[in-house]
């Protein structure tokens, strides 16, 4: 017996058209350094109506790949609305990429129409060359006439074809199976993989985004969106926002803390997402410069673990809830949600808040040992994290790798274990693990304990041989501005913090922790730098 409901596609055109409408008076704002750029929601349909003409006009007619190579802005909003809605795919080029990664991961795409943001132009004329498959640049916010093309590659204005084009476009109903969307992993191990996003899995998604136990985004937020819009569809923000009303605060290219903390101040958003590496920044900026920013009813917190002692001066210090969340570019990315549980409250909410979260019921999970055999959630058992469920990926565009994916599930990488409530607690990367001695030592949780010192900006942790254990942790330090500590005083600091096999013998003072192109640190540089040399270590005995 089948249902007696009608089959509608869960289209991103439908998305644009009722954003576009029923929401028609929220705004995109964009910051400038100076003035902010407004654009309603209707103007943003408007004109993503003028774009999907302005493609079909260049020869975007089915689900040719269409790549943007730009910051947080309206433009790049009305991209990822108009592309995906008119039948194409949307691709956003990681404009963070070192340049040979950048040439294979377009190419690979085969990139058709590239849209460049016009302080990016020098970025990429660069490799614009050895892009094989691009046929039309366009530059937003920018001269066009400043990019030098290949034979083969023809230059438009934004805005100029924008001016040309009708305000209005028959938006196809596209089939939900279909690819919207597609976003490269940041390819620290061997090259980037892409991840194709279908029309139903970012519908899906976004309503998980707006839901109470998600992010709960509203039509009463004013949402600040500094997360990337070319990492992970900047966490499913701007569909979001489209579906529910919520307006978007678009820093640009304005992503140091001085003005992050002057966009807070002039626009006064609800909420926020960032990495933690933004909001340590934004942290020590206020501490020197300080500033009320209770307006934001919660700021979330992924890509990488969240010092508990971030969370707590963000809560205590300036009446900020940070809500930490995990995903991963192959779960489009929102994974799970640290909401503690309704009648809990002090410490014991306070621990549900550390994890990353409890899974939404759209997504399953499941932890794996060793041998492959699933292990129980009962808080303790320690495996790796494999998830399913309709946004997440079951494979890579174009490419095999059955070690990622197989029996119908994502194999995370990420080594932690499940409360029986459904609260995830991580406690390393699988590459990450410091196996010391036959135990395991949780390279995040060190981390976590020394960055709770005061005088600690940032700390990173690998493994690094040991002739007696095998492994044994490296800590690397940045220090505030001002501040000095020294190895065995931030070591003495651990004592009551983490067990006394694992306190680290090993220390090194570092002006920055290296990071990725979307923020997380970068362990592989580190151990690189370790083992030619680069480290000056101090070990303790």
């Amino acid at each position: 017996m089948l249902g007696t409901m009608q089959d509608v596609p869960l289209s991103l055109s439908q998305l644009l058209r009722y954003g576009a409408t029923a929401h028609g008076a929220s705004e995109v704002v964009t910051w400038t350094g100076e003035q902010p750029r407004r654009e309603t929601f209707a103007q943003v349909g408007e004109r993503a109506a003028r774009l999907a003409n302005a493609l079909r006009s260049l020869g975007i007619t089915a689900d040719q790949r269409v790549a943007t190579f730009m910051w947080n802005n309206n433009e790049h909003l009305e991209a990822y609305l108009a592309v995906p809605a008119m039948g194409a795919v949307l691709h956003t080029l990681n404009i963070r990429l070192f340049p040979d990664q950048l040439i294979f991961v377009a190419n690979h795409a085969e990139d058709e129409v590239i849209i460049v943001d016009g302080t990016l132009v020098p970025l990429l004329t660069k490799q614009l060359p050895e892009l094989k498959t691009v046929r039309h640049v366009i530059v937003a916010n920018g001269d066009a006439a400043s990019l030098e093309a290949p034979d083969g590659v023809t230059v438009h204005s934004y805005e100029d074809l924008l001016a040309a084009q009708s305000a209005s476009f028959d938006w196809p109903e596209v089939d939900e199976n279909s690819a919207a969307a597609m976003c490269y992993t940041s390819g620290t191990t061997g090259d980037p993989k892409g991840v194709v996003y279908s029309h139903r899995s970012i519908w899906l998604h976004s309503m998980q985004v707006c839901m109470t136990d998600g992010m709960a985004l509203s039509q009463s937020d004013k949402a600040l969106a500094i997360v990337p819009q070319f990492h992970a569809m900047s966490w499913g923000l701007p569909y979001a926002a489209f579906m529910v009303g919520a307006s978007l605060v678009m820093p640009d290219r304005f992503l140091q803390p001085g003005p992050i903390a002057e966009i807070l101040a002039a626009e006064k958003p609800t909420f926020a997402a960032a990495v933690p590496t933004v909001w340590q920044g934004l942290l020590q900026h206020l501490e020197a410069n300080p500033q009320d920013i209770s307006h934001l009813r919660e700021v979330v917190v992924g890509g990488s673990a969240v010092p508990p002692a971030m969370m707590h001066t963000f809560e205590e210090q300036y009446d900020v809830p940070v809500l930490h969340a995990w995903g991963m570019t192959e779960t489009s990315p929102l994974g799970s949600v640290a909401r503690a549980p309704k009648g809990t409250s002090g410490e014991q909410a306070w621990a549900y808040r550390y994890t990353q979260g409890r899974f939404p019921a759209s997504v399953r999970a499941r932890l794996i040992d060793d041998s492959g055999a699933e292990l129980p959630w009962d808080g303790e058992s320690v495996g790796e994290l494999e998830v399913r469920g309709p946004w997440i990926a079951s494979a890579y565009h174009g490419v095999q790798d059955p070690e990622k994916f197989h029996d119908g599930w994502l194999r995370t990488g990420d080594v932690g274990h499940i409360t029986p409530d459904g609260f995830l607690t991580l406690t390393d990367r699988s590459k990450d693990v410091i196996k010391s001695g036959g135990e395991w030592i949780s390279s995040v949780e060190l981390e976590n304990s020394v960055m709770a010192h005061p005088a600690v900006a940032e700390a990173a942790v690998i493994g690094i041989p040991d002739e007696k254990w095998d492994e044994r942790p490296l800590v690397a330090v940045v220090l505030k501005e001002g501040e000095q500590v020294s190895a065995a005083e931030l070591r003495d600091f651990l004592g009551d913090k983490v067990a006394k096999w694992q306190l680290p013998e090993n220390w090194t003072f570092i002006d920055e922790v290296p990071k990725t192109s979307v923020g997380k640190f970068d362990k592989k540089r580190l151990r690189t730098a370790n083992a030619e040399g680069q480290l000056d270590i101090t070990r303790l005995t």
